[in-house]
């Protein structure tokens, strides 16, 4: 099985793209996300999105494989990476909206 955000990670890094905007659902990372305490996230380092991810915040068939890839891409020399809903972004270009994962 080929997953389309492992996928399109890569197809960024081939075409050496310096930003990987992944699109989804919701607007942003979310902490907690649909338990009480939900936590937004507008910005994460590598390091932070690593600890996350390896902590089982983000699930398996949901985010997660959304954040590897974010990861995937940046580590292999893109310079950021924005996961957001495509009503969010405009938005989340300008900075606004969005998550955000840089070195």
């Amino acid at each position: 099985m080929i997953d389309k955000d492992l996928a399109t990670a890569l197809l960024a890094k081939e075409t050496f793209a310096e930003r990987f905007i992944n699109l989804t659902q919701i607007d942003m990372v979310y902490l907690n996300f649909g338990k009480p305490g939900q936590n937004g996230i507008p910005r994460m380092s590598v390091n932070e999105a690593r600890k996350y991810l390896e902590a089982g915040e983000f699930a398996p068939g949901s985010m997660g494989p959304k954040v590897q890839a974010a990861l995937n891409f940046i580590e292999a020399g893109g310079k950021e990476a924005i996961i957001t809903s495509p009503e969010a972004v405009e938005a989340a270009i300008d900075g606004k909206a969005g998550t955000r994962i840089t070195r």
